[in-house]
């Protein structure tokens, strides 16, 4: 499997400056890319990966382009000819396609090395980088597995190195335990077990920094000094709610992961709760990035994530019975066989209920006979 250990770079102003010159030539060579195929489209002329990257030899034999590693030339003509496969797909599918758009040098922030050891490599604790030199890199832990490819990244500026390694699972000791997990907005989880986990919602206590923040960058003069200054200022709040919601899914993923051998969820289609009224409280509480750590987390220790069908699970008793309710009611009352309890804590138990029906994966009520 692969996976991503992503590592702080400390450069000193001119390795800083170097890294910038870097990317905005990576930059430069993605417009000139997407020129060429815009003008091709226009005289009606077919235009491919293998086309643009035929031109790389000559066009760097010329010194028309700075970008010192001629394997991110070809990543960079890569990510061009994927941008139009996307579009193309889009337009297929009758989805809102967005053609491809020119980017400004402030907002292209990655470059990739796609071959470890071709321009790029580890010492220590010094990255060599083709162009700009060794780099302090902060190994806070190991690169573990075989490292594929390297993508220095600039957010909120500061430098980053992702490195992508071909890594083997290593399986957990067996566990008989299961669980079912509910997430929601109340609680950003709840347990089959009647554990919970509270909604810490990180971007509702923010909002008040941004609206601030925001103010500042709407006052500033466009393009000047001060303007760049609000704008660092805001991306630093929003990075920190980034890194405050991730560190909370990622231990709870894990205790998850180490204290279970099967966990059941809902198979959520989280794109269209998060367009509904209710869309900034879901993209706060990001189930989607939830269910992606805790995916790749339970295949690397070898345990089993069971997505169910998530229809009806709050309007189902663990007996089979339909128990109707609204939401703003908090407690589920089974009539049939009497069971009173949290409704989330009755939801995550249908959902634990429906993984070991698997893979059938039918309706609770379809399976287990009501107690009358």
């Amino acid at each position: 499997m692969r996976k991503t250990f992503k590592y702080r770079l400390f450069t000193t102003r001119l390795e800083s400056e170097l890294l910038d010159e870097q990317l905005g030539e990576a930059c430069r060579l993605y417009k000139a890319a997407l020129q060429e195929r815009r003008e091709a489209w226009k005289q009606r002329v077919s235009v491919n990966y293998y086309t643009e990257a035929n031109q790389l030899k000559e066009i760097r034999a010329a010194r028309d382009l700075g970008l010192a590693n001629f394997s991110c030339c070809q990543d960079i003509l890569r990510r061009v000819n994927k941008t139009y496969e996307a579009f193309f797909r889009r337009v297929q599918q009758g989805e809102k396609a967005g053609y491809p758009r020119f980017k400004s040098g402030r907002r292209f922030d990655s470059s990739t090395f796609p071959s470890y050891g071709d321009g790029i490599k580890l010492n220590d604790n010094r990255l060599r980088i083709q162009g700009v030199g060794q780099v302090e890199v902060k190994l806070h832990r190991p690169v573990g597995g075989k490292i594929k490819t390297v993508t220095i990244k600039r957010e909120c500026g500061k430098w980053y190195a992702s490195f992508s390694a071909e890594c083997e699972a290593k399986p957990l000791p067996a566990n008989p335990k299961e669980i079912g997990v509910d997430v929601g907005l109340e609680s950003f989880a709840t347990l089959s077990d009647g554990k919970s986990v509270p909604n810490r919602r990180w971007y509702q206590r923010a909002e008040a920094k941004l609206r601030r923040a925001q103010r500042k960058v709407t006052r500033r003069k466009k393009g000047s000094d001060r303007r760049r200054k609000a704008v660092r200022l805001l991306e630093k709040i929003h990075q920190g709610i980034k890194n405050q919601r991730n560190e909370c899914q990622h231990k709870f993923t894990f205790w998850l992961v180490q204290n279970f051998a099967t966990i059941a969820v809902e198979d959520l289609h989280v794109k269209g709760l998060a367009s509904g009224m209710l869309a900034k409280s879901v993209h706060d509480v990001a189930w989607a990035s939830f269910f992606s750590k805790l995916a790749y987390k339970a295949e690397n220790a070898g345990r089993t994530l069971q997505a169910v069908n998530p229809q009806g699970t709050s309007q189902t008793c663990t007996c089979g019975a339909a128990v109707g309710k609204e939401l703003s009611d908090r407690e589920h009352v089974c009539t049939a066989c009497g069971l009173l309890a949290p409704r989330d804590v009755v939801s995550a138990q249908v959902i634990l209920e429906r993984a070991r029906m698997s893979p059938s994966n039918r309706n609770v009520a379809e399976c287990i006979a009501c107690v009358v």
